[in-house]
């Protein structure tokens, strides 16, 4: 097997550590004021543009990078590295929207490929979390479309966006479907906006739908897709949060080593010291096999060698692990560095409460365990297996 970076490989990494350096600079101002001035968000779309990192998921011909998986993951390393999720700003379409017929394509993706209108997955309700079968949001046929009622939460970047893609059970049969809602329809209320734990450079806002009026040709994909659509995302975002949380974490082991070998305590520095050289071991064995599981599935995805099914249950690997690793080693960073880590100026604090919810959405830890544990009871261990070159 070859790990070594092809030399486009390589190029596409420099890229993105070089756009990462430049997003750097509005840390501190995303922390302070819980967000971004329409100046700052016009200027880091122009320096994305300018990168040509945009749309990295969507094909060359519409106007995307037309990244693999692999490279994709490989941007989102260099992207995870940043504090106020930053790396949501370099704009990466839902992947549902590629089910886009060719007048919604002009209308929705295409200009979210530009950077000039913006998406979001209004999925989540009250009732409707880990599990979205359970989906209270319905819509209702009518002479000319369909009428939708209900509620979503946690809808990221939905005070950003302007057109939402959601989820609802459509007809009397209750058909999950996707349906492209512009914002701005009558009908549509942003009623709350938490405070998380974390500083996200968008918010999460809570909807309701009133008597939402959408025409036909609103339902993307098709009605009763809506599930399959989500999913066949799910596995791809599972792996991006795989590579986000891994350049993290090496972040934060790197921002560590470089405190443990400054910072002095007994004439010595810390780094001297064997509780925390073990520390600094422990992370950097974290950072290194979730890198490399990642990547291999990352791979597999792209050389399409793989069943569906054990694919999906391959990304619930790289994100369970990876995730929880980012969660161990940030924690053991924030130790090293001791008040300071408790100290908002600090990356390594910002990372501490960032990190969390990677354990949380795109499908908690709990239920990434769930369908690993259903591959290898239904199919056998084949989830552990390399492919074979044919």
């Amino acid at each position: 097997m070859d790990f070594r970076l092809t030399p486009r490989q390589a190029d596409l990494k420099r890229t993105a550590r070089e756009l990462t350096e430049t997003l750097t600079a509005y840390e501190t101002d995303c922390e302070e004021n819980n967000g971004l001035t329409a100046e700052d968000h016009a200027a880091i779309r122009d320096a994305v543009l300018a990168s040509g990192l945009q749309a990295v998921n969507m094909p060359r011909e519409w106007g995307g990078a037309g990244l693999t998986i692999l490279e994709q993951a490989l941007v989102q390393e260099e992207l995870g590295q940043l504090t106020g999720a930053l790396w949501d700003t370099v704009w990466r379409p839902a992947n549902a929207l590629r089910f886009c017929t060719p007048a919604q394509r002009e209308r929705y993706l295409e200009p979210v490929i530009r950077g000039e209108r913006r998406d979001c997955y209004a999925v989540t309700e009250p009732g409707a979390g880990s599990d979205p079968q359970n989906l209270a949001t319905t819509a209702t046929r009518t002479a000319d479309g369909w009428t939708l009622n209900g509620e979503k939460w946690f809808v990221t970047v939905g005070d950003h966006a302007d057109f939402m893609i959601v989820l609802a059970a459509a007809g009397p049969d209750r058909e999950p479907t996707l349906f492209l809602v512009d914002k701005d329809t009558p009908g549509i209320e942003m009623t709350r906006v938490p405070r998380f734990m974390h500083t996200f450079v968008y918010e999460h806002p809570e909807f309701t739908f009133t008597d939402v009026h959408v025409s036909e040709d609103a339902v993307l994909g098709g009605v009763g897709k809506g599930y399959d659509i989500t999913r066949s995302w799910f596995t791809e975002e599972r792996l991006m949060i795989a590579a986000r949380t891994t350049g993290a974490a090496e972040r934060a082991l790197r921002l560590a080593r470089d405190w443990a070998v400054e910072r002095k305590q007994f004439g010595s520095p810390i780094a001297d010291f064997q509780l925390v050289q073990g520390m600094l071991a422990d992370c950097a064995v974290d950072i290194a096999v979730n890198r490399a599981y990642a990547h291999q599935v990352a791979w597999e995805v792209d050389e399409a060698t793989v069943d569906r099914k054990t694919l999906h249950a391959k990304a619930a690997i790289a994100k369970l692990a990876a995730s929880e690793a980012a969660g161990r080693v940030i924690d053991r960073c924030v130790q090293i560095f001791g008040g300071r880590g408790y100290d908002r100026s600090y990356p390594v604090e910002r990372l501490y409460r960032e990190l969390r919810v990677d354990r949380i959405w795109e499908g908690t830890s709990e239920i990434q365990r769930l369908i690993i544990a259903g591959e290898l009871v239904k199919r056998g261990t084949g989830v552990l297996q390399l492919p074979t070159a044919s």
